[in-house]
């Protein structure tokens, strides 16, 4: 995680921007500090990067890159704002004595696209992720990948419209997702792989209540996505709703500031 201490906007590539509002630095660092807060007090080890003032987006760290079994896929960003940051998070990875570290040759931003489930993982792409980023991935970590078709640009990363509930599940649920972000085919792939999936309402995925944080059994997500928390505890999962509502303004929200350790 990675402090918004020099937090703003300075650009605009998603639904959620408004230039007519900006955000409130003060509030979004107080809102950050709240998800780190949150994490530790469920029992977790936050790590946190620090923040660069030319790398405002650096916050989301999840777009850094993929980490499974100690190796690390780094992330090639689509957008020039953000080309620094793959640095800083190979800096990080490697003083952190990672096995094994790979800057990406095709484009790819990280968890943003990328999902781990029991047996698969699942590779988003169409807006930020390069189809060919799919393949590189199962290449370099020796798992089979589910490559998945991105079509609605308000939902433009995986984690915006897909979130895994729990990795070691392979009865068919797991994960929960909005079907309107994804094209037919893959829509179908999804409902074949995960007949007893949580099926997200638009208005709660546009709440980014689907950039959620799950540990198998607490789903840290936005609590304006009201729809998602009884079927969450439907499936004996325990919603934790937080107000990330500053970093909504910059097209993130929980999963978006948090690049997970496996």
């Amino acid at each position: 995680m990675c402090p918004p201490e020099h937090f703003r906007v300075t650009y605009s590539i998603n639904p959620w921007m408004d230039l007519t509002k900006p955000v409130d630095a003060r509030l979004a660092m107080a809102q950050w500090s709240d998800l780190r807060d949150c994490f530790r007090a469920l029992g977790h080890t936050v790590h946190e990067l620090t923040p660069h003032p030319d790398l405002p987006d650096l916050v989301f760290t999840a777009n850094g890159g993929l980490v499974l079994d100690d190796r690390v896929l780094g992330a090639r960003f689509a957008h020039p704002e953000r080309y620094g940051e793959a640095g800083v998070h190979e800096e990080w990875h490697r003083e952190h004595g990672r096995a094994e570290f790979q800057r990406a040759q095709h484009t790819n931003e990280g968890e943003g696209d990328f999902a781990v489930t029991a047996d698969w993982l699942l590779a988003g792409h169409g807006f930020r992720s390069s189809p060919l980023a799919p393949q590189e991935a199962q290449e370099f970590f020796g798992r089979p990948v589910i490559g998945l078709d991105l079509v609605d640009p308000r939902f433009y990363h995986l984690d915006t419209a897909l979130c895994v509930l729990d990795d070691q599940d392979r009865s068919g649920g797991g994960v929960m997702y909005y079907p309107g972000a994804f094209s037919p085919g893959s829509r179908a792939v999804l409902a074949r792989l995960f007949p007893e999936a949580i099926v997200a309402a638009e208005s709660d995925a546009l709440a980014l209540g689907l950039n959620a944080v799950s540990d198998g059994h607490h789903v840290v997500l936005p609590q304006a996505a009201l729809g998602l928390y009884e079927p969450l505890r439907e499936r004996g999962y325990e919603p934790v709703p937080i107000d990330l509502s500053e970093l909504l303004k910059a097209g993130g929200s929980v999963k978006c500031c948090t690049g997970e350790l496996r």
